[in-house]
């Protein structure tokens, strides 16, 4: 059984900052891609940022120079550090993985339970 373990999330004013954590636990052969995805309310799903297992980065153009994926593989954990936080980037933001699991053929896409960030003006 896999989890993703979402923490961080809360209510900041906007111009704060906000640091979001996302681990992975379970019988794990490797962990490849990490991601956050976020939902407004009323609005699709969108990807926020994206850092593969060799450390290369993607970003939305709406948070690009605003937030920093990073991760720590032995600890199978990815990080979003949210800077600049606007009202707009109130959402839900949901960790997913691409997790490869002994015995697999393939890696599968896992998903955390979301944690709710809140920017007031």
């Amino acid at each position: 059984q896999v989890q993703l373990v979402e923490s961080g999330g809360g209510l900041v004013q906007a111009g704060g900052s906000l640091r979001l954590s996302c681990a992975a636990s379970g019988i794990i052969l490797s962990v490849n891609d990490m991601g956050w995805f976020r939902q407004a309310p009323g609005k699709e799903r969108e990807l926020v940022a994206d850092i593969n297992d060799g450390g290369r980065t993607t970003y939305s153009d709406s948070v690009q120079g605003r937030f920093t994926i990073s991760r720590d593989n032995a600890k199978r954990t990815a990080y979003l550090q949210m800077n600049s936080l606007r009202p707009e980037d109130t959402a839900v933001y949901t960790c997913n993985s691409k997790i490869w699991l002994i015995g697999d053929n393939a890696p599968t896409a896992y998903w955390g339970q979301g944690t709710q960030v809140t920017v007031s003006p």
